[in-house]
This record gives structure tokens, C-alpha cells and sequence, in this order.
């Protein structure tokens, strides 16, 4: 790995100098985005105590530094390479992975990396005017970490357009660069990543929940027989792991602040009259963004899923650890369904085409195990009788057999007409939006100190102290 190049990598770019030119003639196209589309108002005048990899050993994948954020070193890195790997699942497996993209699923690996590349700069665009609000130093760094390593997620499906797709892939490399989150002409390819994130709250969620969806693609992804785009994979996941902390742990300490000052009022008052935020908003910030990372699974059966499955293109999350025969050629899963009279119904369908929802188990079960430590560590710590939930799959969801029709967050059949009356008791309100804004409206930018609706983490970052300065402004 040369770290002094003007794009860091581990994959001898220097050594293609048809990918290096590409790649360095895509870089200021790159960086123009970043300027217009990342963290408004601190491009130019912060430093930011930050994590860059520069190798992806042990002592060089996290190193600490301020570093301004467009002067940040965006890299491609790849895990090291696997002796003798060998394709773990579908019709192909047993045979050795593939360095090159076969032709014949030249159209579906394009799809996929194109799709997992598009949520990388969508999400830096849903919270470029965070910053603005942030509840503490602390905080600003820890989304300022998020930003940059979403940016280099996408260099990294960048990469893997250049290197293995020709001209196709390049033209795919600049659309990624010109579709805007939100936008009504050229929108993000997924919803859930054109939503916006105009509070805290709104982040922290979406880094639980929507960080937790990019795991389980990444490690269904990693799975992949063509084994560029599984050790890209591989490293991406060494970094989602702190997105997924910075969510969990930011509502964590929402609803640690929460019981404080009901202790303190003596549980007698009104949270919300004390500056904080209560239990029941914050479960409705669960609600919603749980139920749009659901949708990013897909439908519940699909050819496409099987196509992946049984081409080698994209296993199933942690494949080794399904004690089956990994072909799935004969397997069924058991699903539940709505018939055409809109009555739920249980029924069999191939195994293949159902691993979009296999894969959604794998993740409800994973978001669960976050959901419990809440309960434990928090609520119940606290002694409060107040508990988190997973609303229902069937709950606001737009993707899938359960889309256009209407569930309370317990599963239960609403019409359309009680739907309207009651969807903000789970839903945020836009009331509910407008008390975010006030209590988020003014900034905490002094070292340890923090915002009345959030409690301080219990360590700093890289063993810093918590009143370290994580973001300086340069006079």
C-alpha cells in the first residue's frame, strides 16, 4: 500500500495507469460533490479529530488525526485476499471465485454494486445541515467519521465500476455523482435514503436502523463469488460497525437523559416541559425508520434474489453459519402471505426465491439484540416500566406483500380511514418535528459539554476524555 499517492489503495493502482487516470480524472468530480453536498458550513474552517485507514492492517486501518474535511485522504482498500477461496453457495458452489466478472452476470453485479453505491452519498447528503445543531463536540465528530466513511464506501463501489465494467461502468461512476437525496427529478435509488434528516434523533435512528440494513447487504455482499467485490466488502464492514455504535449508543443516551429527568422531577412531570425527550418520540422514530430499512430488503419472494443466490452473486448474511447444504435447490421456507381478499395466509414457496426475507430475519433478529440492551441497560436499570419494540413487519411498509395496505405497530389490520386518524400515535407528527427543532435549534460546540436532551457517552473516542476537543475551529 502507498499511502503517499494521491489516492491511497492497497491495489497497485500505480501499476494501472488506464485506472489510476480514470479514476484521478473522477476524483475532482468527487470532491466538487463533496463541497457542494457534505457537511454545510464546516469545509473549510474546522479540523476534526478523524479516523482514516491508510492500510488495512491492524495498525493501519484507524488512524487518528485532525484533518479538515475536504482535505481528507479518501482511499480504496480491499481485504487481504483469501488462499484458495472457494465459492461458498449456489449452483456454482465448491469451484474457485472469480477475479473477473463473468459475462453473463456482467448486468447483475452491475446492478448490485450500482444500487450499494448510491446509499453511500445519499446518506451524507440526508445530513449535510446536522452540524448546525449538534448537541455536542462529541457528536459532531462522530457524524463528521460517519460522512467521510460513507464517502469512501463509495469510492470504493467506484473502483469496482472502473476496474471491472469498461465504459458502462464509468458512466454509472458519474451518475452516482448527479443524483441528490431528495430530489424530485433525480432522486436516490432507494426511498429510504431520500428521506430527511433534519434532527438527531432523525440520525441516530437512521445509523441504527439504516447503517444496520448496509450490514446485511455488506455481508451478503462479501459472500459474493467474484471475490473483488468481497474483500471491498470485507473492509467496508470494519467501518459500518461505528456507524451502527454511533446510532445505538446516541438513542442510548437520549433515553438515559429521559430518565434522569423524570427521576429528578420525581417522575411527576412532563419530559418535554424539562427539555428532554420522551420515551413514547423516541419509539416513534423507531418505528419509522425500522419499517423503511425493512423495505430496503426487497419483496418478500423474488426471482431476482434467487437469481443472485443460485449465480453466486450474493449469499446470505454469515453463510457458513446456516446448517444446510448452502444450494438451497430443493429447500422451501414456510412465508406469510395476503391473499387476493387482503386475508394474511402462511405458504410455502422455494427457499431461493425467499431469501430476501431470510435475510430480513437475519436483520429483525440483529436490530432485536440492539432493541434488549436498551431495555436492560437503560429502561430497565433505571427501573422504568416503559420498554422499546420492533413494530411489526407489517407496519408502514411500502416494499413488498404488505404494501398499500395498513397495520398497527402489533400487526393488526387498519383501514385506510383509521390509518389517517391514528398514524402519528406511531409515526412522528409534524408537531413532533417542530419540538426536535426547538430543543435542537441551538448548537453545544464547547468541549464536555452537552445538550439537555442527551446524556454524555461513557468514554471518549481512541481513549481520548470526553471534554477533549474532537472539533476545533481555525482562527
Amino acid at each position: 500500500m502507498i499511502s503517499s499517492e494521491r489516492i491511497p489503495n492497497n491495489v497497485n493502482l500505480a501499476g494501472n495507469k488506464r485506472l489510476q487516470r480514470a479514476l484521478e480524472h473522477w476524483q475532482p468530480a468527487y470532491l466538487d460533490w463533496w463541497r457542494d453536498m457534505g457537511p454545510q458550513g464546516f469545509q473549510d474552517h474546522h479540523q476534526v479529530y478523524l479516523r482514516t485507514a491508510v492500510s488495512v492492517d491492524a495498525a493501519g486501518w484507524a488512524h487518528f488525526d485532525y484533518v479538515k474535511l475536504p482535505e481528507y485522504r479518501w482511499g480504496i482498500f480491499l481485504a487481504e485476499p483469501t488462499h484458495d477461496r472457494r465459492i461458498g453457495f449456489g449452483d456454482f458452489k465448491g469451484e474457485p471465485v472469480w477475479q473477473e466478472v463473468p459475462g453473463e452476470f456482467r448486468n447483475q453485479l452491475r446492478r448490485l454494486i450500482v444500487v450499494q453505491g448510491d446509499t453511500e452519498p445519499a446518506s451524507v447528503e440526508q445530513q449535510r445541515q446536522l452540524g448546525a445543531h449538534c448537541p455536542s463536540l462529541y457528536d459532531l465528530r462522530n457524524l463528521f467519521q460517519v460522512n467521510v466513511e460513507e464517502g469512501r464506501h463509495l469510492w470504493a463501489m467506484v473502483y469496482l465500476l472502473h476496474s471491472y465494467f469498461g465504459r458502462d461502468g464509468r458512466e454509472e461512476a458519474e451518475a452516482l455523482l448527479e443524483r441528490r437525496s431528495g430530489n424530485s427529478d433525480t432522486p436516490r435509488m432507494l426511498e429510504a435514503f431520500n428521506e430527511p434528516i433534519d434532527t438527531w434523533l432523525d440520525f441516530f435512528a437512521f445509523t441504527m436502523f439504516t447503517d444496520r440494513d448496509g450490514k446485511s447487504q455488506l455481508l451478503s455482499l462479501s459472500e459474493s463469488s467474484l471475490d473483488p467485490l468481497s474483500r471491498t466488502t470485507r473492509f467496508m464492514l470494519t467501518e459500518e460497525a461505528h456507524h451502527m455504535f454511533v446510532g445505538e449508543t446516541g438513542i442510548s443516551r437520549i433515553l438515559e437523559r429521559s430518565c434522569q429527568l423524570l427521576k429528578e422531577a420525581g417522575f411527576s412531570g412532563d419530559v418535554r416541559k424539562l427539555g428532554g425527550i420522551d420515551i413514547p418520540l423516541v419509539q416513534k422514530f423507531v418505528n419509522f425508520w425500522f419499517s423503511q430499512s425493512l423495505d430496503l430488503h426487497g419483496s418478500e419472494v423474488s426471482s431476482n434474489a434467487a437469481a443472485y443466490f443460485s449465480n453466486g452473486l450474493k449469499g446470505r448474511a454469515e453463510e457458513d453459519k446456516y446448517d444446510d447444504d448452502h444450494v438451497l435447490a430443493a429447500n422451501m421456507y414456510l412465508l406469510d402471505m395476503m391473499d387476493d381478499s387482503g386475508r394474511l395466509i402462511r405458504q410455502e414457496v422455494p427457499m431461493r426465491n425467499a431469501l430476501n426475507e431470510v435475510l430480513r430475519d437475519w436483520y429483525v433478529g440483529d436490530c432485536q439484540a440492539g432493541v434488549d440492551r436498551w431495555n436492560k441497560r437503560v429502561l430497565e436499570a433505571h427501573g422504568m416500566s416503559d420498554r422499546m419494540a420492533l413494530p411489526s413487519r407489517k407496519f408502514n411498509r411500502k416494499v413488498g406483500v404488505y404494501a398499500g395496505k395498513h397495520f398497527d405497530p402489533w400487526g393488526h389490520p387498519l383501514t385506510q380511514e383509521e390509518w389517517d386518524r391514528r398514524k402519528h400515535e406511531w409515526l412522528p407528527s409534524p408537531e413532533d418535528k417542530a419540538f426536535l427543532h426547538s430543543i435542537q435549534a441551538a448548537p453545544v460546540y464547547k468541549p464536555g459539554q452537552f445538550a439537555n436532551y442527551i446524556a454524555p457517552p461513557a468514554r471518549g473516542i481512541n481513549r481520548l476524555p470526553i471534554d477533549f476537543e474532537y472539533v476545533r475551529t481555525e482562527l
